[in-house]
């Protein structure tokens, strides 16, 4: 489904007050603002959400790699192609999964058992909303994925949609290497 709704990236060169200061973060953090931060600065209590959810699954006990292959997989179930652009770029360039990993994350796998569980149990979980079987945790858990981790992947699934909505929603131009759904 395609939407005729777009929002107006905010200059970070003419922001004012929260907004300002909420784009100068992400140009501290990320060396430029990209296009999905300067359309969520629409919404200062957005951007201040995703900023803050972003920075507290960053902590967290899973890996950059893992992280960057659960929201390319997301990405996927959700149709953003913005977000498929921006994590693969992110998953090779910085995370340096290589290429057929990052194509297995589109559809939910992984070689490697403990990241394909995560991904299955990430995937379920989302087309599930959440209502998911106990054999479902139970196979994850034999894979060795922790309750710690089955609660960061809530956190990480949460952060992903939200970024694949508001993408999706807002009609923000793709101002990554555009990897095609």
């Amino acid at each position: 489904m395609s939407t005729t709704t777009a929002f107006t990236p905010v200059d970070p060169s003419s922001a004012t007050g929260t907004t300002a200061e909420l784009l100068a973060q992400v140009r501290k953090s990320l060396g430029t603002v990209p296009n999905m931060t300067a359309a969520m600065a629409n919404s200062p209590t957005l951007l201040k959400a995703y900023l803050a959810l972003s920075g507290a699954v960053a902590g967290g006990a899973l890996s950059p790699a893992a992280r960057e292959r659960l929201a390319v997989a997301t990405a996927q179930l959700n149709g953003c192609e913005y977000c498929l652009s921006a994590h693969t770029y992110v998953g090779a360039q910085v995370a340096k999964i290589d290429a057929d990993e990052l194509e297995r994350a589109r559809r939910g796998q992984s070689q490697d058992p403990h990241l394909a569980a995560l991904l299955e149990l990430s995937n379920t979980i989302a087309e599930n909303a959440g209502d998911v079987d106990a054999e479902d945790l139970d196979r994850a858990r034999r894979a060795g994925v922790t309750d710690e981790e089955i609660g960061e992947l809530v956190a990480n699934l949460a952060l992903n949609i939200l970024t694949n909505y508001f993408n999706v929603l807002a009609g923000v131009e793709n101002d990554w290497p555009v990897v095609s759904l």
